[in-house]
């Protein structure tokens, strides 16, 4: 297995003092609510993280994970934008250079986030899978340390961290929500949330046009995409790794597909209604719900991960 219960608490640890303790914040009254009859909804608000979503917690715990001596030649990453800006804000703490990979369908303000944390951009491949393998290439030349953005076990257990927060706020929380790329942070909030209590139920959310774990799921094994359609790079993997691919086999309860017309019209709603600036990947869980792909339980409290802010629907 890529990680257990212990490798989150050890990572915790690990990023104490370099993330923040993001809010779990009640989401009603919201209009429409997507939540029926005694369920009740909780937003999760990694959009409030530093550097703008969860994906800081897995590159510190990386990052916190290697010895110095590792690091000194710099660390690089292919991301479709919040991993890299991630990367980009690790490397400042340890005073270490980074050069991120990202593809050409990058948000702009990503690509500028990354600039102001003092990573050299490079922008490259029109999905992640291409720009890695350019991000691999010049591991191979450079021998920089190189941080996988859903497939390494500390940036797995790093993410795991936010289900570890969520259920210390709220211990009665029955139902984790969660956006899927390439599987990571699915991984580690299962891994996470099981280990605490075997009950709570895990739902995926990925895009129609990248539905990467869900045609793993129905091949049993894991099969790369033969094309990406959706336009949210955040979402766009072609291929997840075994180690993620067997947690989501093992304890994921559900893979739920939105269309990129649902993330906008989610993200449009917490923006309206909440005033929170997410991109579209920090709205699909919401998505899910207003789509009615999750049939809720009475009494049923369910955490949305909104994990990563942007301005996508922001006119």
């Amino acid at each position: 297995m890529l990680i257990e219960g212990a490798d989150v608490e050890a990572a915790a640890a690990r990023i104490a003092g370099d993330v923040r303790a993001t809010p779990l914040m009640a989401s009603s009254p919201l209009l429409p609510d997507p939540c029926a009859g005694s369920a009740a909804l909780l937003l999760k608000l990694e959009s409030l993280q530093v550097t703008g979503s969860f994906k800081a917690r897995g590159a510190m715990s990386k990052l916190r994970s290697l010895p110095p001596e590792q690091l000194r030649r710099g660390v690089t990453a292919a991301s479709g934008g919040n991993h890299g800006v991630a990367v980009a804000y690790a490397a400042a703490r340890a005073g270490v250079p980074a050069t991120i990979f990202v593809p050409e369908t990058v948000s702009p303000l990503k690509a500028e986030k990354i600039r102001r944390w003092g990573a050299e951009l490079v922008v490259t491949g029109t999905v992640w899978d291409d720009t890695n393998r350019a991000a691999l290439a010049f591991v191979e030349e450079h021998g920089v340390a190189y941080f996988h953005p859903f497939g390494d076990p500390a940036v797995v257990a790093g993410q795991g961290t936010i289900a570890r927060e969520v259920l210390d706020a709220d211990p009665a929380v029955t139902t984790f929500i969660v956006a899927i790329g390439g599987g990571g942070l699915i991984s580690g909030i299962a891994v996470a949330a099981k280990a605490a209590r075997p009950d709570i139920r895990i739902i995926g959310v990925e895009p129609v046009g990248a539905p990467t774990l869900h045609a793993s799921r129905a091949a049993g094994a894991v099969v790369t995409l033969p094309e990406v359609t959706t336009v949210v790079p955040t979402m766009a993997a072609k291929r997840t790794v075994p180690g993620v691919f067997e947690i989501v086999e093992r304890l994921v309860d559900d893979l739920v597909l939105v269309t990129d017309d649902d993330l906008r019209a989610a993200a449009r709603l917490l923006w309206m209604e909440l005033g929170l600036a997410v991109d579209l990947s920090g709205a699909a869980a919401i998505a899910a719900l207003m789509a009615g792909h999750i049939t809720m339980r009475p009494n049923e409290r369910l955490c949305a991960l909104i994990c990563g802010a942007g301005r996508d629907v922001i006119e």
